[in-house]
């Protein structure tokens, strides 16, 4: 398995140099490391942030899990969806909002064909609303399909 959170840093992230904002570290409350957000107050509504994770090594006619933790804290923050680089136009997941402030868990499955996907992009959209956040941490990559709940 391969973590992804963002306190490690072993994994290649980088922000997309054609989005309109940057994503941006933040302190987790229990103070043991930091995730990765976008402010509420950032940009204009519907404006996008893009933080791209490269993947290499993915082995072709298999099958990965990638599973995060997101959250959506405030009213109408925004959209937070998931991109596969060899499905870039339509998102393979997506939120629009949180039911609270807590973080909860994200699962998508990867299924390589001959082409292996080799990178997910996570994209904030901006939303209406001028409080909270939406985050994004503990990424993390393990073979084979997803683990039921």
């Amino acid at each position: 398995s391969v973590d992804c959170s963002f306190s490690q840093g072993v994994c290649d992230w980088k922000q997309d140099a054609d989005d309109d904002f940057d994503w941006n570290p933040a302190d987790r409350d229990r103070g043991d490391g930091y995730y990765m957000a976008v402010p509420a107050f950032v940009g204009h509504k519907k404006d996008m942030g893009r933080l791209k994770l490269f993947l290499t090594d993915l082995k072709p006619r298999s099958s990965y899990c990638l599973i995060f933790s997101y959250r959506l804290a405030g009213e109408r923050v925004g959209k937070l969806r998931v991109f596969l680089a060899n499905k870039r136009t339509a998102p393979v997941w997506e939120q629009n909002k949180g039911k609270d402030e807590r973080w909860r868990t994200g699962k998508i499955e990867i299924l390589q064909g001959a082409e292996t996907t080799n990178s997910v992009t996570f994209e904030s959209e901006r939303g209406k609303g001028k409080t909270g956040e939406i985050g994004v941490d503990n990424v993390i990559l393990i073979s084979g399909l997803c683990p039921e709940d």
